[in-house]
């Protein structure tokens, strides 16, 4: 895809509304890289109407004659920063694009103009990268979320987004963001996460993988529970991998994340309100219209309000083997939000009632944590059972025992089974997966 179409047009214009290179301080690098930004876009816009132009070598080139011309007295360290940032500017997302281009940065974090922290290895840093000013950080917001056709500004100050590979973008500006505009981003690796990914980081045992994988193959109707950041997003993504490829599969998300890598899959996307306050699609119409679709399984992001209702109504009739996710702080504490989260649809349901759907339609809870070292596990594999009066049972089947602290820092502990059979085992079985004796073991010995 050329640079144009990436960008579109207008993305290569400096926006009159907000001054990208206005800085308070007089640093004649500073001046430089404006210079240099501005006089490439001119450059690129000479391009525009060519074939076969090829930008990255334009850039490259006219950077090379103005920093020859304009940049002599300085280090070839010097210009080589005043080219990266101009080039950044031009065709990346400003200060932040080589935070975003490190594979060890998790998240990003933007409060303010000067203050950048960034997420690596679980634990949170300042970094020395900073933007210009407020409207600059602004510019790279609106960069980011206008091709989605999404916008900004002060009558929509916060928007939900993504980035090109699936990252998660969150972005508030003032009036609501007191101390100037804030921009969070999640990222998301380049290449999904595998099963094996997820046993080599420790954030599940070998045989609970096994286990997962034969419920989500046998159409176990599965919800992922989890705080905000513990890996929620990247499980699914992990567990829709072992969906068969003959299989038509809907995907349901706010910003569309996953990546999955089966052949037939329709991938629907919310959409907010436009300028007028109108056209607002919310993730409840596209589960009720997924349902028209022929699907075999359908998977939503994260489950938040009163589409609960309707996923949990779509299981419950012959959708089986979807998948959601949902914010918890333990697989019981999930059963009490989706009953809250019916009761956003409107309905003056019994409890009773919408107990017995939960029961009937859920399968297995699994539940993840971030941990207080900055890891993430799968702390319960746990199994819905059905309701006994109004008691919705759920059984443990797999758990993460905690036996201490490294001097390191890092958490001790193993996965263990409770030693009890799953009640899914005979559905398991007829699937074709024989489930070893070995799982029924109780290792609760420290």
């Amino acid at each position: 895809m050329s640079l144009l179409k990436r960008l579109g047009k207008e993305e290569l214009i400096v926006p009159k509304k907000h001054t990208v290179f206005h800085h308070s301080k007089s640093i004649p690098e500073d001046g430089l890289e404006s210079k240099l930004h501005n006089f490439l876009v001119e450059e690129v816009k000479k391009a525009a109407n060519a074939d076969d132009v090829n930008y990255e070598e334009i850039i490259e080139k006219k950077s090379d004659e103005f920093l020859q011309k304009e940049a002599a007295h300085l280090s070839f360290e010097d210009k080589q920063a005043i080219y990266k940032g101009a080039k950044n500017e031009l065709v990346g997302y400003g200060p932040i694009t080589p935070l975003l281009e490190n594979h060890e940065v998790t998240e990003i974090m933007v409060n303010g103009p000067k203050d950048i922290y960034i997420e690596t290895k679980g634990k949170i840093k300042k970094t020395s990268v900073h933007f210009k000013d407020h409207d600059h950080v602004i510019r790279i917001i609106e960069k980011i979320v206008h091709p989605l056709g999404r916008r900004i500004d002060e009558s929509s100050p916060m928007v939900d987004a993504r980035l090109p590979d699936g990252s998660r973008v969150n972005a508030i500006i003032p009036p609501l963001a007191i101390n100037g505009p804030v921009l969070t981003i999640r990222k998301f690796s380049d290449t999904p996460f595998t099963i094996d990914n997820l046993i080599q980081f420790q954030t599940l045992s070998t045989e609970m993988a096994e286990f997962i994988e034969a419920c989500v193959v046998s159409q176990l109707n599965v919800f992922i529970s989890g705080g905000t950041g513990s890996g929620k997003t990247s499980t699914l993504n992990v567990l829709s991998s072992f969906i068969p490829e003959s299989e038509r599969i809907v995907t349901i998300e706010d910003a569309a994340e996953l990546k999955l890598s089966q052949e037939h899959v329709v991938a629907l996307e919310s959409r907010p309100p436009n300028i007028e306050g109108q056209g607002a699609i919310s993730i409840r119409e596209l589960v009720r219209n997924s349902l028209r679709m022929r699907p075999d399984r359908i998977i939503v992001g994260e489950v938040r309000s009163a589409e609960a209702l309707d996923m949990l109504q779509a299981m419950n009739t012959g959708h089986d083997g979807s998948l959601g996710t949902g914010h918890a702080n333990s697989p019981r504490d999930l059963l009490a939000r989706l009953e809250t989260m019916v009761l956003m649809a409107g309905f003056d349901l019994p409890i009773r009632a919408i107990r017995e759907q939960i029961a009937s339609a859920l399968d297995l809870i699994i539940h993840q944590t971030r941990m207080k070292d900055g890891t993430r596990k799968i702390t319960h594999i746990t199994e819905v059972l059905g309701l006994e009066g109004d008691t919705i049972v759920t059984q443990d089947l797999f758990v993460f025992k905690e036996t201490g602290i490294a001097e390191e820092g890092k958490i001790r502990g193993r996965f263990v089974s409770t030693g009890i059979r799953p009640a899914c085992a005979e559905k398991l079985e007829l699937s074709g997966f024989k489930i070893p004796s070995s799982w029924y073991v109780e290792e609760w010995r420290v």
